[in-house]
């Protein structure tokens, strides 16, 4: 070994190694930043879902996968029940399980705490992976370069560009390889792989567009598919790579895929995503054995296994959602058909193209035939809501379940900056650098997944998570080309990993690569060879591999024979320009680096807050750990009947189900729109309707109170929900805003004023507001007034008798696991006037509601909106018939008294009131000078923290008060938007005229909140 070869091999494993530990470095940093929750409140899991995979992993783990698979749970969606075996994705649950038999001492609490950064740090190591793949010697290139006239002019552009770069004389700028010359700049001597890899590793670890699903205690299904996700992406684009097996690749990425179905719903985005970018790489010119090979794997082997998972089942073959990738697939199959008779019959090329468009034409008319006879049996799925949520130009979906979830609603600017932060201003340049340098079968793939997670995102707020992934990796393209730049100002030759290889493997005689036919059935217009593809486009597969593999093979003979450039050729003005240029860009970047390393630190503080638990400030300044709710579950554990059912709205059930192991009439799962809907009547009818239906399925009440995003809050959802049902609740007016506040100082509309929520909601804290004490009697307030409870009195024994006999029990077949509980006789009379929740665009409803949509739609849009009314809502004549019932006054709350459950539901009679178009100086004056804090600037604060502009701008033009109250500390609409930074907000408040220099009790105007900010 010469001095010279030895010195290299050290310089190699210097670098690598001092790579290698910048890396691990960036593992541990992720794990670490993610326990800022478990440092400071303990092991304790967060938020509403997390709980009910708890108690499923619990169930699991106790009991064993047989009984898991055939879990039928009656505790939940009472009477109903759900059968969770097949209803779950049971991925998540299987894999702490399998954690928690390793680590014997460790608790399955804590397990289930740590999961998320467990894996938090597993996806930062496959998202490095990604982006070191995607950046490899061979993804050097332009999708520009094959365009019929502009890509001849670009592809000599930048020849010339490599060769001024790499400072490479005329003489050596090819290289002879067989038949075929390549250039020089195609086998990129200073490819940055492991550079942009680290790079985008770095920032996973630490965005917190990943944070905010993957602290510690959010033990919650993205917390694992991100991971699974970014796994799948990584070994589809490895089968991609030139000279691989794609059999094995394809087979590993189809593996990977089964695993993401078997954690999260979102498997359906990364089956697309798959599918498209492979149909994209078609209509790029680039189909051939390795994509047919590499997709045909993933498709087959990924589809059967997730077809076993019980809640995917068939979907993936019968489901609208789904259908793209089968389409791909099949057309694959045609393609390499079409290729199998050009290649057996010596085709010409008209021939050929003339045979390929009468498979294609013949295909899609066998297709179109089939789903034709398929369709009215009922054969295909309908989309989902929130899938089409995703393409309608609405911001609402049609369905008010859906649209009443916070996280379903659009994103804006701010919440990109919010959760990507410095990455916002990488993304571009990254495009640009992959879409015109750097473009490759692999490299393509992020300019698809760019534009897909960033459209999704767009239209849901909650898919921001989706772009972490490729916002790091596009980040980190940017970072690692340009750090590999810097470092090339100083050393000439910079080592990589194919150096590292080379050279523990150089004793080593080269194995001989076994011959591969290559399936052409278009001009393949690779990034990396130009010239010699339009020349030797046919040329046999013996040739090729020998292309791929001497081309791997003269980067490295390149670099070792190309000596230092002489004197007269070293351009010393230029260098001096380079390192000074990298000089004032590092310290500019090494700036914004160290600001966005302290935001994503800030942010993960924040993001880790438990919901469940948190630390507020007294009226005395005193910081208290504020712990209601946990504090009423178990309260409910220890001082109800086992039997005990609770009534409380969905966001809930998981929780109390968990944590008081109690019956709750629905949770989280929300597969029965028209469950809910019953749900959300008893909530907003008038106190002794809802009493009349409550007493038949529950025992207590729950109800979520102390201001802030309690329940009042979401009464109009609720009303909403009920209505899309039951549609006597809002009668012509599908957004029930009869059921609101009408003015600044929180005065209800009568239908409010009325409900069922409304009573024990502000029983005993407003005046004149009490409920009813022969229907309900309060037995437990929390410490800080977040939680009441509420016992149910004369509750119908015969009505849970009946649900609780097996023999009233609906089995699939006789002596099934799978036995569904019925609705008692009580209450078919309301059942009656119920209709069914039609979905959009569902092929197998036999019913449409299509005027129900359109109404619901339009009321949404300002200008069509029904006004909100502070008239009386007038009961209908049986409803008034009251006076004829028995005295109901209860001497023991045991009492099992019965009431008369035949009495008609009333209908309701809405008269608006005309809308407030201006306010006079005068009104204004007042409004402002009274200081109040009130459900209306509780709500008004969640508006605008959330960003919800649209939503706010309705609520101001129907109530134009609105934009000038104040709370308590004098603090209003203006404030507040200030301090969130929402520009658009601030537009709108100071067209109505709201000042920004008034002052609160602090003495502080908006402009400094600003400002300290």
């Amino acid at each position: 070994m010469t001095t010279q070869s030895f010195t290299h091999q050290l310089y190699t494993l210097t670098y690598c190694g001092l790579i290698l530990n910048v890396f691990i470095y960036i593992f541990f940093l992720a794990y670490r930043i993610r326990l800022n929750s478990i440092d400071e409140y303990g092991f304790i899991i967060h938020e509403f879902d997390p709980y009910f995979n708890y108690r499923a992993t619990e169930y699991l783990y106790e009991n064993g996968w047989h009984s898991f698979r055939h879990w039928f749970d009656t505790k939940v969606w009472y009477p109903l029940g759900r059968p969770v075996g097949t209803t779950i994705y049971p991925g998540m649950q299987v894999t702490a399980c399998l954690v928690k038999w390793m680590l014997k001492g460790v608790s399955l609490n804590s397990v289930c705490c740590l999961i998320p950064a467990w894996f938090g740090s597993l996806a930062t190591l496959f998202t490095g992976l990604l982006g070191y793949e995607c950046s490899l010697y061979s993804c050097r290139g332009s999708l520009v370069c094959g365009l019929p006239v502009v890509g001849g002019w670009y592809e000599s552009w930048l020849e010339w560009w490599e060769k001024e770069e790499g400072d490479v004389d005329e003489e050596e700028e090819d290289f002879e390889l067989g038949e075929e010359r390549i250039s020089s700049w195609s086998l990129d001597p200073l490819s940055p792989s492991m550079e942009v890899g680290v790079f985008s590793a770095g920032f996973m670890s630490i965005v917190p567009a990943h944070l905010m699903r993957s602290v510690g205690g959010g033990y919650d299904n993205e917390s694992v598919a991100i991971t699974a996700m970014v796994m799948t992406f990584w070994l589809w684009v490895r089968s991609l790579r030139e000279g691989e097996c794609g059999v094995m690749w394809g087979t590993l990425c189809g593996v990977s895929y089964f695993y993401m179905a078997s954690v999260w719903g979102g498997y359906i985005f990364v089956l697309n995503l798959v599918g498209l970018h492979a149909f994209c790489l078609i209509l790029w010119g680039r189909f051939c054995v390795k994509l047919y090979r590499s997709y045909s794997m993933f498709y087959v082997v990924g589809t059967i296994l997730a077809m076993q998972v019980p809640v995917v089942g068939t979907n993936p073959i019968k489901s609208m959602e789904q259908m793209g990738p089968l389409v791909v697939f099949v057309f694959m199959q045609i393609m390499t058909f079409h290729t199998y008779l050009h290649a057996k019959y010596k085709l010409s090329s008209v021939q050929s193209t003339s045979l390929l468009v009468s498979l294609m034409i013949a295909t899609v008319i066998v297709l179109l035939i089939l789903a034709q006879l398929l369709l009215p049996s009922g054969y295909f799925g309908p989309i989902s809501s929130r899938v089409r949520g995703l393409f309608i130009p609405h911001t609402k979906t049609g369905n008010p379940l859906v649209d009443s979830v916070a996280e379903h609603q659009p994103a804006s600017t701010d919440a990109y900056f919010q959760y990507l932060h410095f990455l916002c201003f990488l993304q571009p340049i990254g495009l640009f650098q992959v879409f015109f340098f750097y473009f490759d079968d692999a490299s393509s793939f992020l300019v698809v997944y760019f534009v897909t997670a960033y459209f999704f995102s767009k239209k849901m707020v909650r898919l921001i998570l989706l772009t972490a992934p490729i916002a790091s990796v596009i980040g980190g393209v940017v970072m690692g080309r340009f750090f590999t730049w810097t470092v090339s100002t100083v050393i000439p030759i910079k080592p990589t990993m194919a150096d590292l290889m080379e050279d523990l493997e150089e004793e080593q005689p080269a194995p001989i690569a076994e011959a591969e036919p290559v399936i052409v059935t278009a001009q393949l217009v690779h990034a990396t060879t130009y010239k010699a593809r339009n020349k030797n486009n046919n040329s046999n597969s013996n040739n090729t591999n020998n292309k791929k593999n001497n081309r791997h093979n003269n980067y490295h003979k390149h670099q070792q024979t190309i000596a230092p450039p002489s004197p007269k050729k070293f351009n010393y003005m230029l260098k001096i320009i380079k390192f000074l240029v990298s000089v004032t860009i590092c310290q500019s970047l090494y700036l914004y680096g160290k600001d966005f390393y302290t935001y994503c630190w800030t942010m993960s503080k924040q993001i880790s807050h438990p919901t469940i638990v948190f630390k507020a400030e007294t009226t005395q300044g005193d910081i208290v750990t504020v712990d209601d709710y946990r504090d009423a579950y178990f309260w409910l554990r220890h001082n109800t009947p086992q039997d005990s059912r609770i009534l409380a709205w969905w966001d809930y059930g998981y929780q109390i189900t968990a944590m008081s192991n109690r019956t709750t009439i629905a949770d989280g799962n929300t597969w029965n729109h028209e469950h809910i809907a019953l749900l959300g009547r008893i909530l907003t009818s008038s106190e002794k309707e809802g009493h009349r239906i409550a007493r038949h399925l529950a025992d207590y009440v729950l109800v979520w109170a102390g201001g802030g995003g309690d329940d009042l809050a979401k009464s109009p959802h609720l009303a909403r929900i009920a209505n899309s049902v039951y549609r006597d609740v809002c009668p012509n007016d599908p957004s029930c805003r009869a059921f609101g506040f009408v003015d600044h100082y929180g005065t209800p509309s009568k239908m409010m004023e009325e409900s069922f929520l409304y009573k024990l909601h502000s029983h005993n804290l407003k005046p004149n507001v009490v409920a009813d004490r022969n229907r309900f009697k309060e037995v437990y307030s929390s410490k800080y007034g977040k939680v009441r409870i509420f016992k149910i009195l004369g509750v119908s024994k015969e009505s849970k008798d009946w649900v609780a006999d097996p023999a009233n029990r609906i089995c699939d077949v006789p002596g099934s696991w799978l036995c569904r509980g019925q609705y008692p006789p009580a209450l078919r009379k309301v059942l009656s006037l119920k209709r069914d929740f039609a979905q959009l665009e569902d092929f197998n409803s036999i019913h449409s509601d299509n005027d129900y949509h359109s109404a619901y739609l339009e009321s949404l849009t300002p200008k069509k909106a029904p006004q909100p009314s502070s008239d009386t809502i007038e009961e209908g004549d049986a409803n008034e018939d009251t006076d004829n019932d028995p005295d109901l006054v209860f001497e023991n709350d045991d009492n099992d008294v019965e009431y008369d459950d035949d009495e008609e539901i009333s209908d309701v009679e809405i008269t608006a009131s005309p809308p407030i178009t201006k306010l006079t100086p005068q009104e204004i004056a007042t409004i402002s000078s009274h200081w109040e804090d009130s459900d209306e600037t509780t709500l008004l604060y969640q508006l605008i923290s959330q960003n919800e502009v649209q939503d706010l701008k309705n609520w101001i033009k129907e109530d134009p008060r609105v934009a000038y109250l104040r709370s308590g500390d004098g603090r209003g609409p203006m404030w507040w938007a200030y301090e969130y930074e929402r520009e658009e907000i601030v537009k709108i408040l100071l067209k109505k005229g709201v000042g920004y220099l008034d002052k609160d009790v602090y003495g502080l105007a908006p402009l400094d909140m600003l400002e300290n900010d």
